[in-house]
């Protein structure tokens, strides 16, 4: 397999990754928060904004995976043996962490453990991987063609396409597949938006530089728009997802602001390497345990600690990272949980 020799360090995908976990945790914490107030937004709009805010997380992981591929691997490089060295990272904490939640944190009576294998629904943030999986399988062709598709006709063709698949699942019946090819099939442009990232770096960074005054205020009013959209949805139709969603025609230019913004500033802000490497490191362990501290809490904490959005999100950051650290300091225990 031929891989870049000479690592080139991008502290903006640490820094876009930390953010983007925050984030993660933020959205399932504003959401248990609305789901015990039995969805009740008119008393909670600030959690809800929240909720809103943080919705390209999972948009960003899907972007800034695709560009940590095409940074490490060269255009031409045997299919096999790249595919066993991504999913020999991937897989074994995935079975860890599936096992962990399907016979413990819930406990599974009509599927079976290979269902929730493969479709990421043991708990309910594994959906993200099996999808991973599907994106790893199609990078050596995306990555090949990724010059072509970098034309303005083709990647013109493929965000008008997203446009259309987000906007039809939204606003009139959902897509009617196995959750990790909806999952695929709803984020794609994201992905491919990664690769073509990495091949624009500089392009990107200047044009934020460039309005960067208009970027910012603009991603604010986009994150208002989402929240006023998601809640006035959720009032007409009384479904959840209108709000809970990151799969929306908005929440795409949404997350492509964002991860512009992140980019830039990411190059920009000087947090010292080793800490940074250290905190993203802990980003895929947090990912997957952060759950189980929202259970904790639920089943054994006051209530209001449920209520209050701000404290349920500290209450779980904190002793996330924690176990992450420490496990961070027992030899080899990092390829099993991540």
């Amino acid at each position: 397999m031929q891989a870049i020799k000479k690592y080139i360090y991008h502290p903006e995908l640490d820094f876009i990754r930390t953010l983007c976990i925050f984030s993660v945790i933020m959205i399932h914490t504003t959401t248990k928060t609305l789901s015990i107030s039995g969805n009740d937004l008119v008393n909670y709009p600030f959690t809800l904004f929240l909720n809103q805010l943080s919705r390209f997380a999972v948009p960003l992981f899907f972007i800034i995976s695709a560009f940590g591929l095409k940074l490490n691997y060269f255009d031409n490089f045997k299919y096999l043996p790249y595919l066993k060295q991504r999913l020999s990272k991937l897989l074994l904490p995935y079975l860890f962490w599936t096992s962990i939640y399907y016979y413990l944190v819930y406990p599974h009576s009509s599927k079976s453990i290979f269902y929730a294998l493969i479709h990421g629904s043991a708990s309910y943030q594994l959906y993200f991987i099996p999808t991973l999986f599907l994106y790893y399988l199609l990078f050596p062709l995306i990555s090949r063609y990724s010059k072509f598709i970098n034309r303005q006709t083709p990647l013109i063709v493929l965000l008008i396409l997203q446009f259309i698949i987000l906007f039809l699942d939204y606003y009139f019946r959902p897509l009617s597949f196995s959750q990790s090819v909806n999952v695929f099939l709803l984020n794609f442009f994201y992905f491919i938006f990664g690769v073509l990232a990495f091949l624009n770096q500089e392009k990107i960074l200047n044009f934020v530089k460039k309005y960067i005054k208009i970027i910012v205020p603009l991603s604010l009013i986009m994150a208002i728009y989402i929240t006023f959209e998601g809640a006035l949805r959720y009032f007409k139709t009384q479904n959840y997802l209108s709000f809970y969603s990151q799969w929306r025609p908005s929440v795409l230019l949404y997350s492509i602001t964002v991860f512009s913004l992140l980019f830039y500033l990411g190059k920009k802000v000087k947090i010292e390497e080793k800490y940074l490497k250290k905190i993203s490191s802990y980003s895929f362990f947090v990912y997957f345990i952060h759950i189980i501290f929202i259970e904790i809490i639920q089943r054994f904490l006051p209530a209001a600690c449920l209520y209050n959005s701000l404290l349920l999100y500290i209450l779980v950051l904190i002793p996330s990272y924690l176990c992450a650290f420490l496990s961070s300091k027992i030899p080899s225990l990092s390829r099993l949980t991540g």
